[in-house]
């Protein structure tokens, strides 16, 4: 008989409930699809009583920090405002865990908190999308990559919702067979399980119902040239296209211009950075490729009706 794993999750408030269903479910299915109890798990929060995720609902939970009992894979969730939950006594915890030997792990917001922590440092990682350009600027010794999970890696990082049930399908797998792992997302009814490679966003193709493998790597070339922007002309060289077809390429599907689709672009990175970072101003206009703070702010006014410093003073 398999010896039973032990899995344990700190559970930071705010945390995703969509990510801790996704989490444990798999784990309680694939004992019950084996008959065996191939998985036991165990919940763990600062406080030592309850955890409130940020649906509102509460999850009671086994212990606190300092009574973390042993087990062979720990993994912290979180979810929004996770910059707000981080203490010293949850960095401290990890930190005892890792001289421990325990696995440690995160899941959708959590590699923030491992990052602050410094476990993270010269590996690859995976935070859930709305996180990446905050993460990037704030801790950037660390690999973000924009797959589902990281699997492979000492600290093992799934990006949330349902990609955590991705992650724990692949750890059923590598520990009891593609038979069972199968078998459990047939119970999920879950038919498009991915695996670490996949990205995290719907594919441009995807959503506007297209196929233009132009479109799309111009709109990859924007996306890596964010702090540095590009011309139109060069995107159009890159792509050995004339600027005149990738003008009626972007016309026809998006309905807009390259300059103003790149543009939105990068005005978006700005606005999630004011948001979730504490970067000044003009480090984000830096950031996001304007040289000139005040064209900067010119731009960010006309497209969301704020200016950035009104945009930082609005969430202090």
């Amino acid at each position: 008989m398999p010896q039973t794993q032990h899995f344990a999750f700190i559970l930071v408030e705010e945390f995703s409930h969509l990510a801790f269903s996704c989490a444990v479910e798999p784990l309680r299915i694939a004992n019950l699809v084996s008959g065996e109890e191939l998985y036991r798990w165990s919940f763990v929060s600062e406080q030592g009583e309850q955890a409130v995720s940020s649906n509102g609902s509460v999850t009671l939970v086994h212990s606190g920090l300092e009574e973390l009992s042993k087990c062979d894979q720990l993994f912290v969730l979180s979810g929004i405002h996770m910059r707000d939950h981080v203490t010293r006594s949850l960095l401290a915890a990890l930190r005892r865990e890792r001289a421990r030997g325990t696995r440690i792990g995160a899941l959708c917001s959590g590699a923030w908190l491992l990052a602050e922590a410094g476990f993270l440092n010269g590996m690859q990682a995976a935070i859930h999308w709305e996180y990446h350009d905050a993460f990037m600027e704030a801790f950037p010794d660390v690999n973000l990559v924009r797959s589902v999970f990281v699997a492979d890696e000492k600290h093992i990082t799934a990006s949330g919702g349902t990609a955590t049930a991705d992650l724990m399908l692949h750890l059923i797998e590598r520990d009891h067979g593609e038979e069972l792992a199968t078998d459990v997302a047939d119970q999920m009814v879950y038919n498009t399980v991915r695996n670490a490679t996949a990205k995290q966003r719907v594919s441009l193709q995807s959503r506007n119902g297209m196929r233009n493998a132009h479109l799309a790597k111009a709109i990859d070339i924007m996306q890596d040239s964010l702090e540095t922007p590009v011309s139109p002309s060069f995107i159009a060289d890159n792509l050995g296209i004339s600027t005149r077809q990738l003008e009626r390429l972007f016309g026809k599907y998006l309905n807009t211009s390259p300059k103003r689709y790149f543009m939105e672009m990068r005005l978006e990175r700005a606005r999630k950075l004011l948001l979730q970072t504490e970067a000044s101003v003009t480090e984000v206009a830096v950031a996001c490729g304007f040289e000139n703070p005040g064209h900067f702010s010119r731009v960010y006014r006309s497209s969301f009706g704020i200016t950035p410093h009104a945009q930082r003073n609005k969430i202090n």
